[in-house]
């Protein structure tokens, strides 16, 4: 998927003094961080991003996913894990307290004429957008069954809960679920190598492998595949898309410095029509076309 067509995005992306209305730690330095963010919440699409100033004393903004917004609030939600000075920096941050937040940056998943069984797979700072997409089909889109696969090695940013989904091809005992998607009728299994109560114990692309093989040639026809998470498991879930000759859109991450286009710092290398090309993360991602998608 060439992306050279798309429209330049710095236009619509806002500069914004966020207020801080929930800030919650959970095990395994991960941190959830609701912001009042109006401007960014009104036009955030499923896969969109911020670029999160932590602290007055660190100028350098870091990029964040978002894993929910509501318009009508004006709020977005991010889940982040806290992995070097800037976001130490940024989990000291008190309720009241106020971000400059800078969004909504990036270009989103494909947001309508899905197929029938869209397979979101998320694993760590990956799961927010897999929420975000998740949320969006559901409530947008009928007769769309999307599952959705979570990985993690550090417990869960959520209270683990039995499904009462029932799910083909799954392996006896995997039964723990988002509580959120539950509550949405949204099918979905966690997998870990931690050895978690109800979770696959084996990697994302495993449990998607039982999902597919249980499936009639028809059915997987009818499957296509949304994946964010570290490199490794991109590369996975890569294979496991052309192995099956299902698309792909994946979500990348790259350490970036201006987020709107500007410094080329978050370059990758992807295949186009006219061969290879160097595009930024930032604007013209994050999201690609997995098939397109150069991994080193």
């Amino acid at each position: 998927m060439d992306h050279s067509h798309r429209p330049d995005i710095r236009n619509t992306i806002f500069v914004e003094d966020a207020k801080i209305i929930q800030h919650i730690a959970y095990e395994g330095d991960q941190f959830f961080l609701k912001l009042a963010a109006p401007k960014t919440a009104k036009t955030a699409l499923p896969g969109s991003f911020v670029h999160l100033q932590c602290d007055d004393m660190l100028p350098m903004r870091r990029p964040m996913s978002i894993m929910r917004v509501n318009a009508k609030k004006g709020e977005i939600d991010i889940l982040y894990k806290k992995h070097g000075y800037g976001t130490a920096l940024l989990a000291k941050r008190k309720e009241g307290e106020s971000l400059s937040v800078m969004g909504p940056i990036g270009q989103p998943f494909k947001l309508q004429n899905y197929r029938k069984r869209p397979l979101l797979i998320g694993g760590g700072v990956g799961l927010p957008p897999m929420v975000f997409l998740a949320e969006h089909i559901k409530s947008t889109k009928e007769n769309v069954s999307p599952f959705v696969i979570m990985g993690s090695e550090v417990p869960f940013p959520f209270l683990v809960k039995p499904s009462q989904i029932m799910i083909g091809g799954m392996p006896d005992g995997v039964i723990a679920t988002m509580p959120l998607m539950e509550d949405w009728n949204i099918a979905c299994r966690l997998t870990s190598l931690q050895g978690y109560a109800g979770c696959h114990e084996g990697y994302v692309t495993d449990l998607a492998r039982h999902w597919l093989d249980a499936m009639t040639e028809e059915q997987r026809s009818e499957v296509e595949i949304f994946t964010c998470g570290p490199t490794p498991m991109l590369k996975a879930v890569k294979s496991l898309a052309a192995e099956y000759e299902l698309p792909c859109q994946v979500s990348l991450e790259e350490y970036m410095a201006c987020a709107v286009g500007g410094c080329a710092g978050c370059v990758v290398e992807i295949e186009t029509e006219n061969g290879p090309a160097m595009k930024r993360v930032c604007v013209d991602g994050p999201i690609f076309d997995a098939s397109t998608v150069v991994f080193r």
